[in-house]
């Protein structure tokens, strides 16, 4: 018995390992295309900015924002190949009800990311890197390093992305039982506590303006987390 279970023990983490190959191999492909494609990439990360045309402030800064931008550009693309992968290793151990809903929750999260990237590209961003470049203007012209104008950017758009989540996650917690669609109505008032709380961290600006924009969708996507806990 106990052979048995070293050898299955062992099988499971040789899938692992081949699992974890084809995904370093296809996010190695992708982000290799995607680096002959950094410069439209790059452009496109700093149109929110408008006229603004970043800096570099070090010899190696040019090189390694390219480095990044084709990595996150990779990640994205190889992403359907790691969902892929990681499917394919959980599901063996889930039962056919759990798995029923895995193939469901996987493509809506990856829709509410993508939602969330794009509101804070389109809607977050304008406001905010226009309030930056404005603020203190009539004391120092703005000059931005292109590195850290690029980490702030996807920094950004990534937290959105993670917080457009929120009713998935409120689905998955109800589930398993740790909420009730009752709990969570009458704990509203704490959500939009929380919700004040992250978008002042999130948001890049201390202006009230920026913070209602964040929380605004937070608190919606909270009241959609309760009407999705109810069909859960």
């Amino acid at each position: 018995m106990t052979e048995e279970k070293r050898m299955t023990l062992i099988q499971h983490l040789e899938e692992l390992r081949g699992r974890l190959v084809k995904s370093a191999i296809a996010l190695a492909i992708t982000t290799s295309f995607s680096f002959l494609f950094a410069s439209r990439f790059l452009k496109i990360l700093i149109a929110p900015a408008g006229g603004l045309k970043p800096i570099f402030l070090r010899p190696t800064e040019g090189l390694l924002t390219y480095m990044r931008v084709a990595f996150l550009s990779g990640i994205a693309l190889a992403m359907p190949v790691i969902v892929y992968q990681t499917i394919r290793f959980i599901v063996p151990g889930l039962k056919t009800s759990e798995t029923r809903y895995l193939y469901v929750i996987l493509p809506g999260a990856a829709v509410s990311f993508a939602a969330g990237v794009a509101f804070a590209y389109f809607a977050m961003l304008p406001f905010a890197l226009r309030y930056l470049l404005n603020f203190g203007s009539d004391i120092a012209e703005a000059k931005w390093a292109i590195g850290q104008y690029i980490a702030f950017v996807t920094t950004l758009m990534l937290w959105v992305g993670v917080m457009f989540e929120t009713p998935l996650l409120m689905f998955f917690l109800t589930k398993l039982g740790v909420v009730t669609p009752k709990m969570l109505s009458s704990n509203r008032k704490y959500a939009m506590l929380v919700s004040a709380v992250l978008a002042a961290v999130i948001t890049p600006t201390a202006d009230p303006f920026n913070m209602l924009l964040v929380m605004g969708p937070l608190v919606v996507l909270y009241e959609a987390g309760v009407l999705v806990a109810r069909l859960a």
